[in-house]
Order: C-alpha cells, then sequence, then structure tokens
C-alpha cells in the first residue's frame, strides 16, 4: 500500500467511525482553524509575501483576523442549520398520490472523504475555505496546497497537522506527480481551483469512480465599455480589479471592448488611478504583488508582443516583476 493510500484509509476509517458527525467535534475543529489563524497570522502573511509580494491588508482587517477565512468560519457557526446540525430533517409537505402515505423529507449528510486541491494565486484561501465547509458538514479532506506557491505550502503543511485532526485533515505536499497519485484514488467529493487543463484531467479521473466535483476555472472576463460610461467610475473599478494581486485573480477583467472616442479618456484615466493606487513608482508600492514564478513571468512577458503598450511594460525578470500594463 502507498503512502497516499494508507493515508486515504486512515482518513476513511475515522470517517466509517462516526468520529465527524458530533456537531461538538466538527465545531472544536473550526476553532481550530480561528486559533491556527490567529496564533500564526505573522508567520502565514510573511509566506504569502515571499510567494506573491502580499500585503497584509488584503488578508486582513484588524489583527488578528484573517477576513475572508474568520468571517466564514463565523457566518457557518452563526447559521447552524445550514450545516452544522447533522441529522437535520426538512419535512416535504407536498407529495404526489403515489407516495402520499409515505413521509418524504430531505436529510443533509456528509459526503465522506474529500479531496480539496488548492491554488497558488490565493493559497491560503483556496485552502481553507473548502476545508471549513468541508468540517461544517462532517467530511474528512485530504488536502493538497499548490506546490507553486511554495512557502505558502509549508507553512500549511506544518500548521495543520498541529492544530486539526491529523487522520480525518491530513496534508499532502508535492507536485503534479503526488496530485496524480491522489487522483488515482477514489474520494468521495473532489474541490479544484485552477485552470481549464488540470481541470479536464481532476474530471477525467472523478468520472472513473462517479465522483462529484466542483471546478472553479479561470476565464475570459471581457468589459464591454460605451459612451454613456462614467469614466472615471469605470477606471477606478478596473484598475482596483485588474491589478489587484498583479491581476492573478480569476475574475480580473481580462480585456476591454469600447469604442475609439472612449479608449482615449479610458487611457487616461486609468493612468490617474494607478499612481493613484500604486504611486509614481509601482515597483516600490507595498500594494503591488509579484508574479508567482519565471515561468509565469516569461508567460505574460510574451503577451506585450501582442499590441501597443499604453501604460506600464516594465520588466525584472530577477523580482518577477510586470508593472501595471495596458496594450491596445
Amino acid at each position: 500500500m502507498s503512502a497516499h493510500e494508507e493515508l486515504l484509509a486512515r482518513a476513511r476509517s475515522a470517517f466509517d467511525s462516526g468520529k465527524t458527525r458530533p456537531a461538538t467535534f466538527r465545531i472544536s475543529q473550526l476553532e481550530a482553524v480561528v486559533s491556527l489563524l490567529e496564533k500564526n497570522e505573522d508567520a502565514i502573511l510573511e509566506a504569502l509575501k515571499k510567494d506573491l509580494h502580499k500585503k497584509w491588508s488584503e488578508y486582513i482587517t484588524h489583527k488578528p483576523q484573517i477576513c475572508t477565512e474568520m468571517g466564514h468560519i463565523q457566518y457557518i457557526t452563526s447559521k447552524p442549520q445550514i450545516c452544522i446540525e447533522m441529522g437535520h430533517i426538512q419535512y416535504i409537505t407536498s407529495k404526489p398520490q403515489a407516495t402520499r402515505v409515505d413521509d418524504c423529507f430531505i436529510k443533509s449528510e456528509p459526503f465522506g472523504v474529500t479531496l480539496i486541491i488548492g491554488a497558488w494565486n490565493y493559497p491560503v484561501h483556496l485552502v481553507l475555505i473548502p476545508l471549513i465547509g468541508a468540517i461544517a458538514a462532517g467530511n474528512c479532506a485530504v488536502l493538497k496546497p499548490s506546490e507553486v506557491s511554495e512557502h505558502t505550502a509549508k507553512i500549511l503543511s506544518e500548521l495543520i497537522p498541529k492544530y486539526l485532526d491529523k487522520d480525518c485533515f491530513p496534508v499532502v505536499c508535492g507536485g503534479p506527480e503526488e496530485t496524480q497519485s491522489l487522483l488515482q484514488l477514489r474520494f468521495d467529493y473532489i474541490f479544484y481551483t485552477g485552470g481549464q487543463s488540470i481541470g479536464k484531467i481532476i474530471m477525467q479521473a472523478a468520472a472513473k469512480h462517479l465522483t462529484p466535483v466542483t471546478l472553479e476555472l479561470g476565464g475570459k472576463n471581457p468589459c464591454y465599455l460605451d459612451e454613456s460610461c462614467d469614466i472615471p467610475v469605470v477606471a477606478r473599478r478596473l484598475a482596483w480589479s485588474r491589478f489587484f494581486n498583479a491581476g492573478q485573480t480569476c475574475v480580473a477583467p481580462d480585456y476591454l471592448l469600447c469604442p475609439r472616442e472612449v479608449q482615449e479618456a479610458l487611457v487616461s484615466a486609468l493612468s490617474r488611478c494607478l499612481e493613484e493606487f500604486y504611486g509614481k513608482e509601482p515597483k516600490a508600492s507595498p500594494d503591488f504583488g509579484r508574479i508567482i514564478n519565471a515561468r509565469h513571468f516569461h508567460r505574460l512577458k510574451g503577451l506585450l508582443d501582442s499590441g501597443q503598450v499604453a501604460i506600464g511594460g516594465q520588466l525584472d525578470e530577477q523580482d518577477h516583476y510586470i508593472g501595471n500594463t495596458r496594450l491596445f
């Protein structure tokens, strides 16, 4: 039996034992996630800074809370009818003639042992948010952080076993080989965030076992602007959503379509917004991120030849920096 098979067997044994079903266990594990975030905020955010040059304010509203994950836990624990109270039965009052003498109801049950494959662009958020939901619903979860965001993967692999049940929530580190090995095994549910090419591989692997999946995949996000738009407002929204996390967000605006008479005014407005957000030297701004690695840096650098640079275009290969750039 391989190491991954042993790991899955322990998680399945823990789930089959009923360990994850009591609300007290699930609440205790959610509280453990809170403790992990509160007590290790500095270490987690330092890892994010090393991987993506992320600023603390992207993740926190005030110390010591990492806002999105903490808010998600607070919402779940304050809404027990959603997932904490296992065994909650919702009776159906309207029944067809054929089942009129029966009791018809919906009862929420956990899937079992889930696989969570995180993404590098939000390497904490896209591991912990599905984990929080899995815990609340009474599942076990095998966690596979993205190896591309190596510093964050390392800190999560060190911290999660210290705070959460080791049998129910193991962490697997490594690259594509480890992911492929995990996908050969039968899970009861798979969460994946990333691109379409890997999404197809995961869907194909899941289909062999009829495993349900949630795939959050990136794509094209065009914006259309016409003459009636409020250009200063649009420019501000575009600048924030496109350059947040150095553009490495799956729902960031991908390209713009607009009449030529709008184009010149929009470029000027974008230039003013970018200077307001990141200063005259964006590279020196603590708010402007970096490209995750050399491979993606060169991939994006190649796109600069696909049009005329209207704004930005600065490059620093050693720092994985690409200035906030707009092409015609």
